[in-house]
């Protein structure tokens, strides 16, 4: 059985389980031992801990591999001058993509109308995490520390750094020649490391789930259901339509293999929640599975992970239409085009804030003069929805990828159309 396969199991698997273990939770007269055991033992116990063990896995693998991977595609690129051209064209198309989620996001929630008749008094509370500013947003992207940056996962200021040494070393002649091989070494090791993370994925990601599902179920879903829906078509649209219509206008590639080669990166975007953590994994993808060089896709996938948030911005336009039709607020063509700029520039501008959904729908609302605390009503549904709308920004990340290196003549188009390149063993 193939990974993809096992990884779908596993999550079938862990929501049917999990969510029975919560109903039954909720039953007052389960028996103390039982309601021990599945509680304390498995549900918050065995597979909670099991569950962080894997992402941890994940993450400890992010900066290492950003990194080596970014500083052996600086230091081998024939032309450094061209790194100024490639980064203008991948920020470009992250800007792109993110105005167009956003837009779609509130064209559906204008169309299907997800707060209409909800009538949601605010007894909800919800307190904005403080923002931070676009200037210095700016001025933290340059390390004063890298090591720190490091240890602290600051992945623009990692980035920065790494492209600095890459820079160095492609023009210390000899010295640097030695120094690059050894980073291309260290960096197949650090690929093979992946491989074998991927090999646990479906006991790491049915661990997650299970404790996720356990804690949750689906009770809360119900109520507030068209909301999640528009979220959920909105962000399959995006998927499905938007990035194999861009991927096969900009490229002239196969977007049905471009998908089916980014399954097991979204099933593990899915299962985590993280771009982040799942950045070794769409790295390992867009370079062995769809054949981008390393000197593009080591700097287009850790950025994208970092700036680009299309599922977010999906979420932030649902979440704005949904709240304002909840309390019984109207917006303006103004409004919708400030929502539009704002997610457009949170997107870049709170990279790397922990909560960063919520911390950038809170400054699209404060913009349009709608109730922060509008945001709790939708709290109880935004973990699953989080998980979808990681899966949509890592096959942005990578569809983002494809195009600049095949306008970049950056891609093995014989191993993007292998279906066996890079597969997993």
């Amino acid at each position: 059985m193939n990974l993809t396969k096992r990884i779908l199991i596993a999550m079938l698997l862990a929501v049917v389980l999990g969510s029975i273990t919560q109903v039954l939770l909720a039953d007052e007269t389960l028996n103390e031992i039982l309601r021990y055991i599945l509680d304390d033992i498995l549900a918050n116990g065995v597979f909670f801990v099991l569950g962080k063990i894997f992402v941890a896995s994940l993450k400890v693998l992010v900066v290492p591999l950003v990194f080596v991977s970014l500083v052996c595609g600086v230091c081998h690129l024939k032309d450094q001058s061209s790194l100024g051209k490639l980064s203008l064209k991948t920020i470009s198309l992250y800007i792109l993509t993110t105005g167009m989620a956003i837009s779609l996001a509130l064209f559906l929630a204008t169309l299907f109308e997800p707060g209409a008749g909800v009538s949601l008094e605010t007894e909800a509370n919800y307190k904005a995490p403080a923002e931070t500013s676009l200037k210095q947003v700016l001025i933290d992207i340059f390390p004063t520390n890298p090591i720190a940056a490091m240890a602290e996962g600051k992945m623009l200021q990692v980035i920065v750094f790494a492209l600095l040494i890459g820079l160095a070393i492609g023009r210390a002649g000899e010295v640097g020649d030695r120094i690059g091989a050894a980073f291309n070494d260290l960096n197949e090791v650090l690929m093979k490391l992946v491989t074998l993370l991927m090999s646990l994925a479906p006991y790491g990601v049915f661990a997650l789930l299970f404790s996720l599902f356990a804690k949750q179920g689906l009770g809360t879903i119900g109520d507030l259901a068209i909301y999640m829906m528009t979220v959920v078509g909105a962000l399959a649209v995006h998927a499905f339509v938007v990035y194999p219509l861009l991927l096969k206008t900009f490229t002239g590639l196969s977007p049905v293999t471009f998908m089916h080669k980014m399954r097991n990166t979204q099933l593990f975007a899915f299962s985590t929640a993280s771009s982040n953590a799942t950045l070794p994994i769409t790295l390992r993808t867009v370079e062995q599975r769809l054949g981008v060089e390393n000197r593009v896709a080591s700097f287009a996938v850790p950025l994208g992970a970092t700036i680009n948030m299309d599922g977010t911005a999906i979420m932030q336009g649902v979440a704005t239409v949904f709240i304002a039709q909840a309390f019984g607020l109207d917006l303006a063509m103004t409004d919708y085009l400030l929502v539009i700029v704002t997610a457009m520039l949170a997107s870049i501008g709170t990279a790397g804030v922990p909560g960063v959904g919520l911390v950038t729908l809170a400054m699209v609302l404060q913009q349009v003069g709608l109730p922060v605390e509008g945001i709790a009503l939708i709290i109880g549904v935004d973990r699953i929805l989080d998980m979808i709308r990681t899966a949509v920004n890592v096959t942005g990340d990578a569809m983002v990828s494809v195009t600049v290196a095949n306008s970049d003549n950056g891609i093995d188009k014989d191993v993007f159309n292998d279906p066996q390149a890079g597969v997993a063993k």
